[in-house]
């Protein structure tokens, strides 16, 4: 369901639709779709909004959003103009059989604007524009020119309603060509309106203390950042009151310098996150502020939003949560391999104010590794593995390597967990706030994985519910070495994460009140998040209304925002891949069968990590130790094709 979606069908003042709604808004006025009740525009009863399928048989129908609702069947003849993934407006009809029926009457948001198409020879010499999405041949043209004078493999990005190409991206030969196909595919931006680079122009370049006379200041205290090595912006900083127990976590202030409806905000909140491909990020903000003026850098004052969190010295359990808003100076900037080797070397080598700051920094870790050990007897710990690539200057991967959590990625861990589960805890979870929810799995889901995972030997027959089912499941596979492995699947079968107005808890942590509000920079829920506390301190009830009229389009927006934004940085993963693969074809690989059954998939074992294949063979079965080729890679869609060879004994696979 699309934002403007939710807005209908939870009602909305005509000031609250963004500017690309208003057509269909007034549209929707016009045709008596939307009435006016209690001050606010909602649909009329008649009618329902929401996400249209069409299956096989050409019928479709749009998504129940209530429980007491069923799916609304649109017959063919009633679709319109509506394509598979539209969102839509449909009134409710009686059909022929008699059955309630829909008619769609707008399209609020489509699927896919454009698509992304490149030209194509077959064998025979046939000569075709396909789409990149799917190979299915599609349609392009270009006004006073034959596409077929282009070379073979050009990339379009074409309009979908009159089929012009709108834009030129280069040729699937050129790997620089994969950004600009990722980021298209899902809609991410990489350059910012010029609006928004001026007006981050004119926002002030360093904070002056007298100007900000309300602000706590908090630049005494030894706060500190800690992040990766080629971090640019930092988003967070620490301080932990040995005396007291009290840990200060500073977050940057963006809704200072971010006001509602400037074309910063309005561009902040169509991109909804930052997108990280290996060798570049794609700001949620202007650079001139996520990397200046936002940026908690080292030896500047820097305006923040703080939560300072007094615990328990005995359970270590909040006594009190507080939020403000405050002026920091961070007096030095980690990366995590210093705190990993200072962890290690209990802080022996450090001099001046590394060491004044570890005073309190060491013994944090230690707390935190606590905090660490009581989360995971409500919550869970998957192991599965993340792969960061390497590429070079022509875009080519280069080496991968496996990045696994460390000491010191668990000790900003928990202090960020700490704020967040705060934050939320300010909120009923009745529609009054943002939070991050992951709801609990059913039982059903779990135990379809325990008869998946039985046939490649692993079993567990004693259990109450499903996090005992999940927890047996994760010892059974320690013990037969297949942790990592095993979690994947975990997670596979787990509902997605994601943000809603009414809160139901955080399985996979086990919290039972989690939001985001520690990384506003880079996601734009936390800047919700921050919006909303300060209402609540400033006791500013206009604008608490205005934020929570629309807050449940707004967690419907930055969800869907969130899962683009992830498909965008895997589809850059997979061409990286694939590009690698195409210069290894006929060459043979050790392999890991990780989906068995008619479409096999098995993860290539070697010095190039997450590499997966889809295989030609039989008889394969889960966690099966293999040998396959590489016998054909498909560029445009980053599919790898292999052959099974043999299969391989366990100690094979250990001396390879």
């Amino acid at each position: 369901m699309s934002a403007f979606a939710a807005q209908l069908i939870n009602g909305c003042l005509p000031s609250d639709i963004e500017q690309e709604d208003q057509n269909a808004f007034q549209a929707l006025q016009n045709s008596g779709a939307i009435e006016e009740v209690d001050g606010l525009w909602k649909l009329n009863s008649l009618y329902r909004a929401g996400r249209l399928y069409i299956g096989k048989d050409g019928r479709g129908y749009v998504e129940a959003e209530f429980k007491e609702q069923k799916d609304l069947l649109i017959e063919p003849d009633h679709l319109g103009d509506a394509k598979h993934g539209d969102t839509v407006v449909a009134k409710r009809i009686i059909a022929r059989r008699g059955r309630a029926s829909g008619k769609v009457i707008l399209v609020i948001t489509k699927a896919h604007l454009f698509t992304i198409a490149y030209t194509h020879r077959d064998e025979q010499g046939n000569f075709s524009i396909l789409d990149i999405r799917t190979g299915e041949p599609t349609h392009a043209v270009m006004e006073g020119m034959d596409l077929k004078a282009f070379k073979l493999g050009t990339v379009f990005k074409v309009d979908v309603d009159n089929d012009h190409v709108l834009e030129i991206f280069g040729h699937l030969g050129d790997a620089r060509v994969d950004e600009k196909i990722s980021l298209a595919l899902y809609d991410r931006e990489d350059k910012f309106p010029p609006e928004c680079v001026d007006e981050a122009l004119k926002i002030e370049s360093e904070v002056t203390k007298e100007e900000h006379p309300d602000r706590v200041d908090l630049t005494d205290l030894d706060f500190c950042t800690i992040d990766p090595v080629t971090a640019k912006d930092f988003d967070d900083a620490i301080y932990f009151d040995l005396e007291t127990y009290t840990l200060y976590v500073a977050i940057a202030d963006v809704s200072h310098y971010v006001p509602y409806f400037t074309p910063i905000d309005k561009e902040a909140k169509k991109r909804g996150f930052t997108t990280y491909l290996p060798h570049k990020s794609f700001p949620m903000l202007p650079r001139e502020l996520s990397e200046n003026i936002c940026s908690l850098k080292p030896q500047v004052d820097r305006l923040a939003f703080v939560a300072r969190i007094t615990l328990d010295k005995a359970t270590l359990k909040p006594l009190r949560e507080e939020f403000f808003e405050a002026i920091i100076h961070s007096k030095h900037r980690f990366n995590y391999d210093d705190v990993d080797k200072i962890i290690a070397n209990n802080g022996q080598e450090a001099t001046g104010k590394v060491k004044e700051i570890l005073h309190y920094l060491l013994p944090l870790y230690t707390i935190t590794q606590r905090l660490r050990r009581e989360r995971l007897k409500h919550g869970f710990d998957f192991r599965s593995e993340e792969i960061k690539l390497t590429i070079d200057a022509e875009h080519l991967l280069v080496s991968t390597q496996i990045e696994t959590g460390t000491p010191s990625h668990s000790l900003i861990e928990e202090c960020m967990l700490l704020a967040n589960q705060a934050s939320a805890k300010r909120f009923q979870g009745d529609g009054d706030g943002i939070f991050r929810i992951h709801e609990a799995p059913q039982l059903s889901k779990i135990e379809m994985l325990l008869a998946e995972l039985a046939a490649a030997g692993l079993y567990v027959e004693e259990y109450e519910d499903s996090p005992s089912l999940i927890r047996a499941i994760q010892k059974e596979a320690e013990k037969i070495g297949l942790a990592s492995e095993v979690d994947a699947m975990i997670i596979k079968s787990l509902r997605q994460a994601s943000y809603s107005a009414h809160n139901v808890g955080h399985f996979g942590l086990g919290f039972s009140h989690y939001s985001h509000f520690t990384s506003p920079i880079r996601r734009y829920a936390d800047l919700i998040l921050h919006r909303l506390i300060k209402t609540q301190l400033r006791d500013d009830t206009q604008e608490a209304e205005y934020l929570l009229r629309n807050i449940e389009s707004l967690c419907v927006r930055v969800s869907d925002l969130e899962r683009e934004t992830t498909k965008a940085e895997w589809d850059f993963r997979d061409r990286k891949f694939a590009r690698w693969a195409k210069t290894q074809i006929g060459m043979f690989f050790e392999a890991e069968v990780i989906e068995a059954g008619e479409s096999a998939i098995a993860m290539l074992q070697g010095e190039i990590k997450g590499v997966t294949v889809n295989l030609k063979g039989d008889n394969l079965m889960l966690f099966d130790k293999i040998r396959v080729m590489i016998t054909e890679v498909n560029i445009p869609q980053a599919v790898i094709m292999a052959e099974f060879v043999n299969k391989l004994e366990k100690d094979a696979m250990e001396l390879a």
